[in-house]
């Protein structure tokens, strides 16, 4: 069994002291920084006008941040799963959608098998319905327990 790794949140208005590759302009957008010193890969889900979606792989060096979604975002929920490319661990979660072994844009997040994709546990972020977001992904816990949310940002 591999590691799981935690994920603290945030709003992309949120600013992290000490951080310089946090310290850029707060854009509308869906981020993800990688705070760890692995390259890691990211897949998002999210739920469009035609039905749900799932896309990676998203490639985030160690100590930089990538943006998967520009602009304003236009759903509540976004589901997120990674996996550490060096040391084999991942953030995950309880709701299972598709990926690929390579880059993708999957439609629905039914019957993966069947349809020749892989099944991942995603974890939901609820963004609040903010025009912006950040995920933080970080080795152990912040409070030694389940991921916590470390800013709210602004609308």
């Amino acid at each position: 069994m591999r590691p799981r790794l935690a994920a603290g949140i945030a709003a992309t208005g949120l600013a992290i002291a000490g951080s310089a590759f946090w310290a850029s302009p707060a854009l509308a957008d869906f981020r993800v920084c990688n705070a760890t010193q692995s390259l890691v890969g990211v897949a998002i889900g999210y739920r469009a006008q035609t039905g749900w979606v799932t896309e990676g792989w998203w490639h985030i060096e160690g100590s930089t941040c990538k943006t998967l979604i520009e602009g304003p975002l236009s759903s509540r929920y976004y589901y997120l799963y990674a996996e550490d490319a060096e040391r084999g661990g991942r953030w995950d979660g309880p709701v299972n959608m598709c990926v690929a072994e390579r880059e993708f844009k999957i439609a629905g997040a039914g019957d993966c098998f069947a349809r020749g994709f892989q099944r991942s546990g995603f974890e939901e972020y609820d963004t609040r319905e903010q025009s912006s977001w950040m995920v933080q992904l970080t080795d152990e816990p912040a409070d030694g327990g389940a991921p916590a949310i470390t800013g709210t940002g602004n609308q």
